[in-house]
C-alpha cells in the first residue's frame, strides 16, 4: 500500500489554487465582455403613454415608433434585424429624429434601411449635427426621399385619422444653414396658414425644449442626449453630449406648462464624453402611443 505524505498534498493543491483562480477570473472576464456587449447592442424596446395637449380625438393611440442617433450603425445585414423589430410594434408612422450616419462612407446603409422604414409605415426625417458635420446633407436627403422618406426641412405636413387632423412639423438641425427659418417662424406660419390646432415638431436637439416650449409645440419628438450615457437611479443619467455632468431631457416624457416633450435614448453608441460607450442604457427603440392631456397637466 502506498502512502501519501500529507505535506506533500498540501502542497499540490497549493498549486492547484492559482489554475482555478485564474479560470474563475477568465469565466468572468468573458462574462462581462458579453454584458458590455449586450449593454452596447441589445436593443430594448420601450412602450411609452405620450400625454399631448390638444390632442384631436381622432389621434388618440398613435403609435409612433422613433428611430433617433444610429450613427450609422446597421442591426442585421442591410439592418433587417431592426426592420424586423419595427414591424413588430406596428406603427401608424415612424419619426427619424437625427443623427443617422456620421461618416459619409455610411451613405451606403441608408436606402435599404430608408426602404424598410417606408414600407412599414409613412416614414418622416429630420436633420442631426452628426450629419451637418459629415457635409453631405443634401445628397443623404435626396437619398432618403427617393426611398419612399418625408423630409422636413424646416417644414410642415398635416396628417390626417378619423375624421381628425394635426400637424406634423420638422426642423434642421441648428448646425445647418445659418439663414434657416427658425421654429418660431415655422410655428408662426403653421398658424398663419390656419392649420391643425395641435402641433407635433420633430426636433433633434433634446436640449431645446424651453425653446420649443415657448415657440408653441404641443409635443417635441427628439433624441441627442443618449439617456445620460450612463444611467443611474433617480438622475437623468450621468453625462450630457455638452460634457455637462448630470444633464437633464435625456429619456422619456417631460413637460413644460403645456408642451410635452419625449427623448429616445437612441439606438447607436457614437457619444461625444464618451465614444462607442453606453452603461445600464440600452440601445432605444422607443415607441409612442399618444393620449390626451389636460392645460396645465
Amino acid at each position: 500500500m502506498t502512502r501519501t505524505d500529507p505535506s506533500t498534498r498540501g502542497r499540490a493543491n497549493k498549486r492547484r489554487h492559482p489554475l482555478r483562480w485564474v479560470a474563475a477570473l477568465l469565466v468572468l472576464l468573458v462574462a462581462g465582455w458579453f454584458w458590455l456587449q449586450w449593454q452596447l447592442w441589445g436593443i430594448q424596446v420601450t412602450v411609452t403613454q405620450v400625454p399631448v395637449y390638444g390632442l384631436p380625438v381622432g389621434f388618440e393611440g398613435l403609435r409612433i415608433v422613433q428611430i433617433s442617433d444610429l450613427h450609422g450603425h446597421e442591426y442585421g445585414a442591410g439592418s433587417q434585424d431592426l426592420l424586423e423589430l419595427v414591424a413588430r410594434q406596428e406603427p401608424d408612422l415612424i419619426a427619424v429624429t437625427g443623427d443617422l450616419i456620421d461618416r459619409e462612407s455610411q451613405l451606403e446603409m441608408v436606402p435599404a434601411l430608408a426602404r424598410g422604414l417606408a414600407a412599414i409605415a409613412p416614414t418622416y426625417y429630420v436633420t442631426g449635427n452628426h450629419e451637418w458635420a459629415v457635409g453631405s446633407v443634401p445628397r443623404l436627403k435626396g437619398v432618403l426621399a427617393e426611398c419612399g422618406v418625408t423630409v422636413l426641412s424646416n417644414q410642415y405636413t398635416v396628417l390626417e385619422r378619423n375624421e381628425a387632423s394635426l400637424v406634423l412639423a420638422g426642423v434642421d438641425d441648428p448646425n445647418g444653414y445659418a439663414d434657416q427659418k427658425t421654429p418660431e417662424e415655422l410655428y408662426a406660419e403653421i398658424r398663419a396658414e390656419g392649420q391643425a390646432s395641435c402641433v407635433l415638431l420633430l426636433a433633434h436637439r433634446n436640449d431645446r425644449f424651453d425653446q420649443y416650449a415657448a415657440a408653441g409645440y404641443d409635443l417635441v419628438i427628439s433624441g441627442h442626449g443618449h439617456g445620460g450615457i450612463v444611467r443611474l437611479p433617480f438622475t437623468d443619467g450621468l453625462l450630457g453630449t455638452n460634457r455637462e455632468f448630470f444633464p437633464t431631457w435625456t429619456a422619456g416624457v417631460y413637460t413644460l406648462e403645456d408642451s410635452t416633450l419625449f427623448v429616445s435614448r437612441g439606438l447607436g453608441n457614437n457619444t461625444v464624453p464618451i465614444p462607442g460607450f453606453r452603461l445600464f442604457n440600452r440601445p432605444d427603440l422607443a415607441v409612442l402611443e399618444l393620449t390626451a392631456r389636460e392645460a396645465g397637466a
